[in-house]
């Protein structure tokens, strides 16, 4: 306990816990003065502790370094967030940091076998050589546990405070810190009073090439992108055009491509749109590109929700961050219904233009708008066999556009998820059947 009452930038951990009862552990498992089979009973409930964390995360080898590892890439502090995407930086909390890197490893260097030995139990012993029996993450992505064993496995053998220090400003320099950092996408939840920023754990792994075709729209997204996490001037951006024609795609695809480069994005829908402003104040100070995405968005003329997102984009008192965009995916150009009242004046409307104005003033917030139009035959045809020949589907060419042909007429017509979802189809048949 006296030690990690010294540290200063780290503090305050979720899972805290188990790190609080090993240093009380260490300072008193050879103390008389408790009761010895209290003492082991918290031992066993560290040992829990960390064995069901690794069942979360996906930890394997030693579990108390990975835990220690865990503590310090998640731990939002004054040092870690100047680190994060820019590396190494001046000034006296360099020295701080020392201060508390140093406290963390003697932790590290803790031999938690002598004290299984002095108790009689093996408990700790279990947790060396650690072999999880699901190597997939619930929380995390595959690449950022695998990051976090090896990052463990390079601090306990990290021969001074200097080494040790650089290894964790790597990290945070490439993977950056918390739950920002460590993760690709986010929601928004209220969790009490609170705006919470929720990690997404599992998104889809597309790729802009696994959209056939739409090498324009997929382009003008590309360059608008690579604007903005470069740190030139982009645009809001919005995708709209027929169903199933790949403008979600599109943006997982976008947020895949560019993640190494300190994009992430953050989903939020039309209720919410009163908590943008509260969102947005989370996230504007740190060094990464946040995209806030809007899937199918569209308002019926008795929802104002717009309004909200009209002021945050343009218009109000405060500027929106140079690290915040807006992308949004609709089947509606204007996004907000219009009626042929309102372009005629058939309504008790004194300014009947003035109405119009107002409903085309939020789809002129978005600097680029990005048409996807659905597939003429020849190109859903197409769709298809790229799709069949990508996933080894052995027919051919005219018995399968003659099966295409037939689900599509039944299945919602001409786009590439009808095409997609053909594809499912055959891959799901039963060996008897698709022969």
């Amino acid at each position: 306990m006296e030690a990690i009452n010294r540290l200063i930038l780290y503090r305050n951990f979720e899972h805290g816990k188990i790190l609080t009862d090993m240093s009380w552990l260490m300072e008193h498992y050879e103390s008389e003065y408790y009761n010895r089979e209290d003492i082991i009973a918290l031992l066993y409930e560290c040992v829990h502790g960390l064995i069901e964390l690794a069942g979360d995360y996906g930890f394997e080898g030693n579990l108390w370094h990975n835990y220690l590892t865990y503590l310090l890439v998640n731990s939002e502090n004054a040092y870690s967030t100047s680190c994060e995407i820019v590396g190494p930086v001046e000034g006296s909390i360099n020295e701080v940091a020392r201060n508390d890197f140093a406290i963390f490893q003697d932790m590290f260097r803790w031999d938690l076998n002598k004290m299984d030995d002095c108790l009689g139990t093996r408990g700790l012993h279990m947790l060396e050589d650690y072999v999880n029996i699901n190597e997939h993450s619930k929380l995390f992505n595959k690449r950022i546990r695998d990051r976090i064993c090896e990052t463990s496995r390079r601090l306990a053998k990290a021969e001074d405070i200097s080494e040790f220090q650089q290894i964790m400003t790597e990290f945070y320099k490439d993977f950056g810190v918390g739950k920002l950092g460590l993760h690709k996408a986010f929601r928004v939840e209220h969790q009490g009073d609170e705006v919470c920023i929720v990690p997404v754990s599992r998104i889809a792994h597309v790729t802009l090439d696994d959209l056939v075709g739409y090498e324009i729209p997929k382009k003008k997204l590309i360059e608008n992108t690579e604007a903005f996490v470069e740190g030139r001037r982009a645009n809001n951006c919005l995708l709209f055009g027929d169903a199933g024609t790949g403008k979600s795609t599109s943006i997982k695809a976008i947020l895949n491509q560019y993640y190494g480069q300190g994009l992430r994005m953050i989903e939020i829908y039309k209720h919410q749109f009163q908590d943008l402003n509260n969102v947005i104040a989370q996230i504007k100070n740190r060094n990464y590109k946040f995209i806030i995405y809007m899937d199918d968005l569209s308002f019926e003329e008795f929802e104002i929700e717009y309004k909200y997102l009209k002021a945050v984009i343009e218009g109000g008192l405060e500027k929106k961050p140079d690290n915040v965009l807006i992308y949004a995916t609709s089947n509606r150009r204007h996004l907000i219904r219009e009626e042929a009242g309102d372009k005629v004046g058939r309504r008790e409307d004194m300014h009947a233009s003035d109405t119009v104005q107002e409903k085309l003033s939020l789809v002129a917030r978005f600097g680029v708008s990005i048409f996807f139009v659905g597939p003429s035959k020849k190109e859903f045809l197409n769709i298809v066999k790229v799709l069949a020949e990508r996933n080894g589907i052995a027919m051919g060419e005219e018995e399968l556009f003659l099966e295409a042909n037939r689900w599509e007429m039944s299945h919602g017509g001409l786009s590439g998820r009808t095409a997609q979802q053909f594809i499912d189809y055959l891959l799901g048949k039963k060996p008897d059947e698709a022969s």
